[in-house]
């Protein structure tokens, strides 16, 4: 086929066509015309004296004799074009002839209305822009092949044009959060992307080397404490939406490379981003999914505030049947704990976390704020003033799945000091192998009371737009390396 294609091209240029010329200047977008003369019927149509210049893909292709149907693809929509020999002449229809479906052209002419009611452009001139080489799947319209789909995200994008419209959303909502922080004067600054030692999250990160320093960087795995530093630098309302990478696995849930938005608030506590991410969540579902009320993983979700609370000791004692007692045994933490991971070396904490992360997590559907965290799952959380063996807390869960986690953050140099060195003791791929000192330093010089938060902007859009997998919002998302053809 890629053959056949470029057979065409050759017989095209010998008609006099120049491909790939970059002269053709559009003064119309399909989509805008199907809005300005709907209604307009054929005689309407024939008074209007202007000439129209489209260009796009070329969608649908059909001859008949000597006239040829096409459909034509730019940003905005579709719009038939009708190509024919006695207006293009007969050079400018042997080309014509020679199109495939998937060419870039440029035609000119003026409007018409079939007699089935189309709108069409009555092609005088057609220009071929570039030569599509590899043709398109079979029956791409309406592809379905995943694999196809994430691997050449640009073939369905032509074919879907919803998944267009996914990512128009995403672009969408990622301004409108811009907006909805700056109006509460917010102030979106860049962090360094390499780390020295990583930090902020625990997860495995990605490591590169430095070769005029000489030195191993790792690819941030959050941007906490650089922002927290801005803080102690006098920025009382900051946040960063950027690229975090994680090396884990990859699943519906989880790409390595991801979105993540933080902000950090002086002078506020984990209550007030409560508030603060209920409006958020609310004013984003109307925006981008037109209604509080979404379906996701097969559940009607109803993001209108308030939203539920949860404690985690609590909710374990009511539907675990543990009492206060049982809680502070690590023998009968350990039991119930097995049926979600391993419990050998684990503290009554790690246990309780493990407990509710397995066995109860999954079963919340309704928007929970979760509260109650242990202190040793939160190194970087504030402690609790009534309870120091919890923090002060929460993550968002919506079926089953964490959208936002927040704090009152930690700034007690000499405690944060001690959990990070628990962290070291501990060892492992995802803790530090160091103490970040240079952070530890910057709590020295005094960090506000301050509450921050991370969003993941990937998860936020499954949910907005009530997709299944993380590859859907992604534009080009991580994948397997595709497999060698012999």
């Amino acid at each position: 086929m890629i053959k056949e294609r470029l057979s065409k091209l050759e017989e095209m240029r010998k008609l006099g066509e120049k491909p790939y010329r970059n002269d053709f200047m559009p003064n119309a977008q399909a989509g805008v015309l199907e809005r300005r003369f709907e209604g307009k019927d054929r005689a309407a149509l024939e008074s209007v004296p202007d000439r129209f210049a489209v260009a796009g893909r070329i969608v649908r292709f059909n001859r008949f004799g000597k006239a040829i149907f096409a459909d034509l693809l730019d940003e905005t929509g579709k719009i038939q074009i009708f190509l024919q020999q006695k207006t293009l002449g007969e050079n400018g229809y042997a080309r014509a002839k020679l199109l495939d479906i998937g060419d870039i052209v440029g035609v000119v002419g003026p409007l018409a209305r079939t007699n089935t009611g189309e709108l069409t452009v009555i092609v005088e001139r057609c220009d071929l822009l570039v030569k599509n080489l590899r043709p398109m799947p079979e029956k791409w319209h309406g592809l379905k092949d995943v694999e196809i789909r994430y691997r050449q995200r640009y073939v369905d994008m032509i074919a879907n044009p919803e998944v267009r419209d996914i990512f128009r959303k995403r672009a969408k909502a990622i301004k409108l959060i811009r907006n909805f922080l700056e109006d509460r004067g917010y102030i979106e600054l860049e962090t360094p992307t390499m780390h020295p030692i990583p930090g902020g999250a625990t997860a495995k990160p990605f490591v590169t080397h430095h070769n005029a320093l000489d030195i191993d960087l790792y690819m941030r795995i959050a941007t906490e404490l650089y922002l927290k530093r801005l803080v102690v630098g006098g920025f009382e309302r900051v946040y960063e939406l950027g690229r975090v990478f994680r090396n884990e696995g990859v699943s519906t849930w989880h790409n390595p490379e991801f979105t993540l938005l933080e902000f950090y608030q002086a002078y506020a506590t984990m209550t007030d981003l409560m508030a603060l991410t209920e409006e958020l969540f609310y004013h984003l579902a109307k925006e981008v999914a037109g209604s509080p009320s979404i379906t996701f993983l097969d559940h009607t979700i109803d993001l209108t505030p308030p939203f539920e609370r949860m404690d985690i000791r609590e909710t374990i004692m009511k539907h675990r049947g543990l009492s206060r007692a049982d809680l502070d045994n690590i023998e009968v933490l350990r039991e119930r704990a097995k049926p979600y991971g391993d419990v050998e070396n684990k503290s009554k904490g790690e246990l309780i976390f493990q407990i509710y992360e397995g066995g109860l997590e999954p079963h919340v559907v309704k928007p929970t704020f979760v509260t109650g965290f242990p202190v040793e799952v939160s190194p970087l959380s504030r402690r609790n003033n009534d309870d120091p063996s919890i923090v002060d807390r929460f993550e968002l869960i919506i079926a089953g799945k964490e959208f936002a986690n927040a704090f009152s953050e930690l700034n007690d140099p000499m405690d944060q000091r001690s959990r990070f060195e628990e962290q070291l003791r501990r060892g492992g791929e995802e803790n530090p192998k160091e103490l970040d000192e240079d952070f530890l330093r910057a709590l020295e010089v005094g960090m506000p009371p301050t509450a921050g938060e991370g969003i993941g902007i990937d998860r936020l859009m499954m949910l907005l737009i009530g997709a299944r997998s993380i590859r859907e919002v992604i534009p080009f998302p991580l994948l397997k390396p595709e497999a060698k053809t012999s």
